[in-house]
């Protein structure tokens, strides 16, 4: 019994001597870009000297200068239970910028506020330097140690379980000693015989039950987030031109976001809807909408018309019809090219075998043995939730009134579109919190009336998501 107590106290001091591995005290402009890309970059632009939904978060420790320390972690802990103390300049801020309310992340440690500002700072003046020894500018530690690597816990598991052996095998002698004393018999275990031991394969098969459920749930967590991913597309599509410049709005092409769960990827002869006129001046070149024409089969002249039986024609004979019509297209707008010339038809043959290579898949079957270009636009996937998860473009859009930019940032100065939310339960969960729903002139939330009546008498303000059950687990958990 003396042993077995000594074993359990034993494996308990090693679990938490490993454990403060991982809750020990570091501040790290590592972590400190992580909790960011987590916690603020919805809200704040990442070279935090521009102002997105808040404002630029660079030089926030001179901004808070007059103040001491404690009193900006408790603003970015919850700024709103700053603000309802009187705080002079929590409540600047909180009227500054028209009384938005910031998120609260009333769990983050100092250390974690810290490392956060470190990355700011380093972030803002430009010498941030991540993944080893850093400099931080501020009042923070002038060296930063390097983030444990979970090596360190595969270091720890190996301890524990030569621990766990080297305990067994004093159990052993232990048993043989008072066996001997009693003048009793016991066979001692050999190596082989310990390893294959009942408790030390129950320890084992118990350790790799925790590291496959650990690997499964974060796997599962991670499924779909993958913020800044920003694949190529099979073309070069700039949402900077369509959405920026030439103001379109979103639900033109994405139409199915004010009336089903998809936001729909836009069908091809949406594109030509405006293309069928604009033949001409994508900065990218002809071969860019080229693509969309055979991909379909429409032919860019004047009758703009689709080319009967399309899909029987040769590449040669598909190369024909379009290389003809962009070098008629680049002599009459190009200003670079006013005949044609050798340099101009090694120029479109070049972007000719873009237009084939982009349009080409190995998902399509061949046609008469040859690639296939005509067919649906293969469109590389940006945003994927997992079959778990709803969500409902509509129920966002119409209902809730929300802009896309919400959830998918400033997509009329992206060139390429990237993932720009965390996409995490936490990160929605915090919206679900923070969000009032637009409960004025909403027939949707008619339904309501105890809500609708509180308001009209002044008991509350407003109704969040989380009032009307944006918290309940089976509204976006099937």
């Amino acid at each position: 019994m003396i042993c077995k107590s000594l074993i359990y106290k034993s494996l308990v001091s090693i679990f938490f001597f490993g454990l403060s591995f991982n809750i020990s005290a570091e501040v790290s402009p590592d972590i400190g870009k992580s909790l960011f890309r987590t916690n603020c970059a919805t809200c704040h632009n990442k070279n935090m000297k521009s102002q997105s939904t808040g404002p630029a978060l660079g030089g926030i420790e001179e901004r808070w200068s007059d103040y001491p320390e404690s009193d900006l972690y408790a603003w970015i802990r919850n700024s709103q239970a700053l603000i309802a103390t009187g705080h002079k300049r929590a409540n600047e801020i909180y009227a500054e910028y028209n009384k938005s309310v910031m998120t609260a992340f009333p769990n983050l440690t100092d250390d974690e506020i810290g490392s956060l500002i470190a990355y700011i700072n380093g972030t803002y003046d430009g010498t941030l330097v991540t993944g080893g020894t850093t400099p931080v500018p501020g009042d923070l530690s002038t060296t930063q140690e390097k983030g444990i690597g979970s090596w360190v816990y595969w270091l720890l598991l190996g301890v524990l379980g030569l621990f766990a052996f080297i305990l067994t095998r004093v159990i052993g002698n232990l048993n043989y000693l008072a066996a001997e004393k009693d003048g009793t018999s016991y066979q001692r275990k050999t190596t082989i015989e310990t390893l294959t031991s009942k408790g030390v394969v129950s320890f084992i098969l118990f350790g790799l039950v925790v590291v496959g459920a650990y690997t499964a749930a974060s796997n599962a967590i991670n499924l779909g987030r993958q913020q800044g991913y920003a694949p190529e597309q099979p073309i070069n599509f700039s949402h900077a031109t369509h959405a920026g410049v030439n103001k379109i709005d979103c639900q033109y092409c994405h139409d199915g976001a004010r009336r089903s769960k998809h936001a729909v990827i836009p069908a091809t002869n949406t594109c030509i809807n405006c293309h069928s006129a604009i033949k001409f001046g994508s900065e990218y070149g002809t071969a860019e909408l080229t693509k969309i024409y055979a991909s379909v089969g429409y032919l860019p002249k004047a009758s703009g018309e689709y080319i009967k039986d399309y899909d029987k024609l040769s590449l040669d004979e598909k190369k024909e019809i379009y290389t003809g019509w962009m070098l008629e297209n680049i002599i009459e707008n190009d200003d670079k090219f006013d005949s044609v010339t050798e340099d101009l038809l090694d120029e479109i043959d070049a972007q000719w075998e873009n237009v084939v290579t982009s349009l080409t898949s190995e998902q399509r079957a061949e046609i008469n043995g040859e690639p296939n270009i005509a067919g649906p636009i293969e469109w590389v996937r940006v945003h994927n939730l997992p079959d778990h998860v709803y969500f409902n473009h509509a129920q966002h859009v119409t209902v809730g009134g929300l802009d896309c930019q919400t959830c998918h940032g400033k997509v009329e100065e992206m060139d390429v579109v990237a993932q720009y939310s965390p996409l995490s339960m936490g990160w929605c969960i915090n919206c679900h919190r923070e969000t009032k729903v637009q409960f004025a002139d909403n027939d949707y939330y008619k339904s309501y009336a105890k809500y609708h009546d509180e308001i009209a008498a002044g008991a509350r303000e407003g109704v969040t998501v989380e009032d009307i059950g944006g918290l309940e687990c089976q509204k976006c958990h099937y």
